[in-house]
């Protein structure tokens, strides 16, 4: 599915972020952000791993969205979601796979504009609900989540193939 157009970019008056789905253009500065978000979860991410996700990202056919928050025109965070079918509710939904924002720019409420678009993306594709995950310890990203969601009583295991 490609990215929605359907939503313009959205102006947050109180804090002037700016959420917008990403553009062949925005390849060096999502780079950066995503270079950043593995350092964060100490994942490696070589050029060829970021060439992968960057193809996912601007291929119209694949699930993957991408999307960059910006302060003054300067992209400081980035959101990749997809649809996630839930064959218990019999419909779609999304699923939030990143969210990462550059430590510089935190504070300044940007995972919140992030989290407001893609409230508003999920309503403009009927998705009744968004779920992502984070890490046990990544406290200061939970505490955005604990006032943005309602945190689950779900346990997420890895069945390790390789």
């Amino acid at each position: 599915m490609s990215p929605s157009n359907a939503l313009a970019p959205k102006e947050n008056p109180m804090n002037d972020v700016a959420v917008r789905p990403l553009q062949p253009t925005d390849e060096a500065a999502w780079r950066l952000l995503f270079q950043g978000y593995a350092n964060f979860y100490r994942r490696p991410s070589d050029d060829a791993h970021k060439t992968i996700v960057w193809g996912w990202l601007m291929n119209p056919g694949h699930e993957l969205e991408g999307y960059l928050a910006l302060v003054d025109g300067k992209a400081v965070g980035l959101a990749h979601i997809r649809r996630m079918p839930s064959p218990l509710r019999g419909c779609d939904i999304g699923f939030l796979d990143d969210l990462f924002v550059d430590p510089d720019a935190r504070g300044r409420c940007v995972g919140d504009a992030v989290l407001n678009w893609i409230t508003e993306l999920a309503r403009a594709r009927g998705w009744p609900v968004v779920r992502w995950i984070t890490a046990d310890d990544n406290y200061r990203a939970r505490a955005l989540y604990d006032r943005s969601a309602r945190k689950t009583s779900w346990n997420l295991y890895e069945l390790p193939i390789a």
